[in-house]
């Protein structure tokens, strides 16, 4: 095991094997001598990206997401003012804090990066214990807001995401797919005579049934961009980026049959539980929940505890 310590954060243990969980720290400055200077101050305990203008800076921010930009000012084409402004336009980028390190020191200097939406100001040259001490701050309050974040984008019963999370999430997959032509795949996903069940055995043994089936239905991603979250009532919903209909039909058959595995008593019905899903593709994302929600109807007229799907 690796020991990583940020000093007046949480230490963490970091198995090699084991992605790096280590904040993500970008340094953009056009002279590859400050890159080198800051990167020695943080390469222990962050993982450092770097780039030596803005246009390399943007691309690697929607790539990579890091937590937290270093950015110098004065750069060749875009600088770091107009980075800063795009950064702060785009809804997938504006929560990444900026922290300007420049050689500009006037007031009015300070007053611009922080009314563009920067969170801090350091003047070069820089002392690396000031420096640590300001990126440790807003590395906290940066995870603080992604835990926020992420307990609102959460559903209370299952512990999956919820519809909201869903939504936000399907239209920034779909910006993407347009943008890369790249299949998308939504399978939704609905538990069999529910309210049968709930009438038979009440709703704490319901409560209890969802959760067990949202565990088993998650097991079945494979992959860190998939999602699964609770559409609503007994629905369940997941999306599958980079995934064409035949791709998206496996994970359905293998929801469907994990959660049969199960063997969750269903009294009403003299069975076990199942559910029914629908499963929708294409390359444009326009209508694919909607599809999806027409195969779920397939499924369930055909007789329920099956996959239907149609094409997007």
């Amino acid at each position: 095991m690796m020991q990583l310590a940020l000093p007046g954060l949480v230490t963490l243990q970091q198995d090699p094997a084991l992605p790096d969980r280590r904040p993500r720290l970008l340094i953009v400055d056009d002279q590859p001598v400050n890159i080198q200077a800051l990167h020695r101050v943080f390469a222990a305990d962050c993982q450092v990206l770097m780039a030596t203008d803005g246009a390399r800076a943007l691309q690697l921010c929607r790539e990579r997401q890091p937590d937290l930009v270093l950015l110098d000012v004065q750069m060749p084409g875009m600088d770091g003012h107009q980075l800063c402004a795009e950064l702060k336009a785009d809804p997938q980028l504006r929560a990444i804090a900026v922290i300007f390190v420049t050689a500009q020191d006037r007031p009015e200097d300070e007053t611009r990066a922080l009314d563009a939406g920067a969170a801090d100001f350091i003047t070069k040259p820089f002392n690396p214990t000031v420096v640590r001490a300001r990126v440790r701050t807003q590395l906290t309050l940066k995870a603080q807001a992604d835990l926020l974040r992420e307990l609102a984008f959460v559903d209370g019963l299952t512990g999956v995401h919820n519809r909201r999370h869903f939504d936000e999430r399907l239209a920034a997959e779909a910006r993407r797919a347009q943008r890369t032509r790249a299949p998308l795949a939504v399978v939704l996903a609905d538990v069999d005579h529910f309210k049968r069940f709930n009438d038979a055995l009440g709703h704490l043994a319901g409560d209890d049934c969802l959760r067990r089936v949202s565990t088993a239905l998650r097991a079945c991603l494979r992959r860190p961009t998939d999602l699964l979250a609770r559409y609503g009532g007994e629905e369940f919903v997941c999306l599958l980026p980079d995934t064409d209909l035949a791709g998206a039909i496996g994970v359905a058959q293998l929801m469907e049959d994990t959660v049969r595995k199960l063997a969750l008593p269903h009294p009403a019905i003299e069975s076990s539980v199942t559910i029914s899903l629908g499963v929708s593709a294409g390359t444009q994302a326009q209508g694919l929940v909607e599809a999806a929600d027409r195969a779920l109807y397939l499924a369930k007229a055909a007789g329920r505890g099956r996959v239907s799907w149609v094409a997007g």
